[in-house]
């Protein structure tokens, strides 16, 4: 039996009233032997049952969701405000990446999705030897999973307070809340030709079992150290949009001047641009040149690991650091004396408004303009990282980081592949 028929059932044989349910309507044909009031206090009862039925996940939706995430744009397309990294999803080495993680890791991704982003950087080299490519198998697995969560919540909770009155918090995303995927293809050295790469996209549409990339990115220029490979590259990322496998390009580890370049060719091939990424923290050698560049092409910058590894995030210090065998311990021993005033400072204003130092750092990233995408691999990561939103720095915290910056002795060291 449909769940109306059961209702007009239950209502006819308590001799109340007929009631038919329609999406976000509810009709009602009145027995006239019986006040209206009797009918209203039954009609509250069934819609409290209704709701008792998904209270509990009510609960968890708003303590682990926050603000909702917005949109801004990028190129052509719209994407979510704050985004998510995935590279420690597969990565053994710096970020001690085991595959029974993973369900630590859905934990994030689930309550990510949930506040509204969409926007997720991957790349087909993400993961250590065996696990190459695994980043991009777990954000396929993960979406295919949390849709079929979504359907199956909206299905158990038909008779709740949300399906009745006009919404529904476990509807499957559609439109501007689909998943986004942007995956970076790496210039290894036997991709010399433009056909390499569209058979690389193939390939990572294949691990993600999906038809369309969002957005298809170049990993990093070969300009540096093997210029006459650039070409086909850049021929091959063309190609990629070309055959319909993506909705627009992108680069990373791209300086102004090589962008622009990159830009005028994609534009000769009619090619839509929508972002450009580079490394940019409070702990980096900020260059505006990246910003401006980006908005003389048209296209969004993202700031990939805008926690600096994760030493903007307070929880280092000298007596404290990443386990041995670790890279990342000889790189914060190197980093933190010089980093002294900007970790002062981030505490002082994390103090002030009430936030953590993490998502003072990611604020600040935002309110610079770009599109932060820090990694989560669990939900307590996760949620830190979405209390980064609903709110904004004053004019007068991001000149104060901005002065502790720019005071730092030794910055964060460049990626080897980054271009001028």
């Amino acid at each position: 039996e449909s769940f109306s028929t059961k209702c007009n059932t239950f209502c006819h044989h308590s001799c109340l009233f007929r009631l038919s349910l329609a999406p976000r309507r509810i009709h009602f044909r009145f027995r006239s032997s019986f006040p209206s009031s009797l009918v209203m206090a039954c009609l509250l009862i069934l819609t409290f049952l209704g709701f008792l039925t998904q209270s509990s996940s009510l609960v968890t939706n708003l303590s682990s969701v926050g603000a909702k995430i917005g949109r801004v744009s990028a190129g052509p397309i719209e994407i979510s405000s704050l985004g998510c990294g995935t590279w420690s999803w597969g990565n053994k080495l710096l970020w001690d990446y085991d595959p029974s993680q993973d369900e630590e890791i859905y934990s994030a991704y689930r309550a990510i999705r949930d506040a509204g982003v969409t926007i997720f950087d991957t790349a087909d080299s993400y993961g250590t030897l065996e696990l190459n490519g695994r980043a991009e198998i777990l954000l396929g697995k993960f979406e295919r999973r949390y849709l079929e969560e979504k359907t199956n919540n909206s299905s158990n909770n038909m008779f709740s307070v949300g399906n009745l009155f006009g919404g529904d918090k476990n509807e499957r995303p559609s439109g501007r809340n689909k998943q986004q995927v942007a995956t970076k293809f790496a210039p290894y050295p036997w991709r010399v030709t433009r056909g390499s790469l569209v058979q690389a996209a193939r390939e990572s549409l294949k691990r993600l079992d999906q038809d369309k990339l969002c957005v298809a990115q170049l990993h990093w220029s070969t300009a540096n150290y093997q210029p006459f490979q650039e070409g086909a590259l850049w021929e091959g990322i063309a190609d990629i949009y070309d055959a319909g496998l993506c909705e627009a390009v992108g680069v990373s580890n791209y300086g102004p001047l090589q962008l622009q370049k990159f830009s005028k060719r994609m534009e000769e091939r009619q090619v839509p641009i929508a972002i450009a990424q580079v490394q940019y923290s409070l702990m980096t050698a900020r260059n505006n040149e990246i910003l401006e560049a980006c908005d003389d092409v048209g296209c969004r910058l993202i700031s990939y690991s805008p926690l600096c590894l994760g030493l903007l995030t307070g929880k280092y210090d000298m007596d404290n650091l990443p386990r041995p065998g670790n890279p990342r311990r000889q790189l914060f021993r190197e980093l933190l004396p010089g980093a002294k005033p900007v970790l002062g400072t981030l505490k002082a204003v994390a103090k002030e408004v009430n936030k953590t130092p993490s998502q003072v750092a990611i604020n600040w990233a935002i309110c610079k303009g770009t599109v932060p995408i820090p990694g989560a691999r669990n939900l307590k990561q996760a949620q830190e990282n979405l209390g980064s939103m609903g709110w904004r720095l004053s004019k007068g915290a991001v000149e104060e980081l901005d002065i502790a910056s720019a005071g730092i002795q030794k910055k964060m060291i460049e990626n080897i592949f980054q271009t001028r």
